[in-house]
């Protein structure tokens, strides 16, 4: 079914699509394999998250979640509205620290978001 996770159902927490059956990518490689994938950047407005699809080199389907400058700070902004003491994201070293310009703005976009 079209932009419906396909891991398999592995429990974490009562999440039915977590990283308990999948694994990390690293942000610079999914930036760059977004621009090639079959469905671009897609929106998921429950989860207030992106994600893409892309088909491997065998044909296998994969769907990639993450978060970006957008998500982060919509995140940030609910945890200023409700008081609450922070936020945090995981693994900030998966950034791509490259000196790239186009990498560096988007590493510095994505730590400015976490500060609404």
């Amino acid at each position: 079914q079209d932009h419906v996770c396909s891991l398999p159902k592995v429990p974490f927490r009562g999440a039915p699509c977590s990283d308990a059956a999948g694994t990390q990518v690293p942000y610079a490689t999914m930036m760059k394999q977004v621009n090639s994938s079959l469905s671009g950047v897609l929106w998921d407005e429950v989860q207030k998250a992106p994600f893409y699809e892309y088909k491997d080199s065998v044909g296998q389907f994969h769907q990639v979640w993450f978060d970006d400058p957008h998500s982060i700070s919509l995140k940030a902004a609910y945890v200023k509205s409700r008081g609450l003491r922070g936020i945090g994201m995981w693994n900030g070293n998966s950034l791509d620290y490259s000196r790239e310009a186009v990498a560096e703005q988007q590493t510095q976009a994505m730590w400015q978001a976490l500060t609404p």
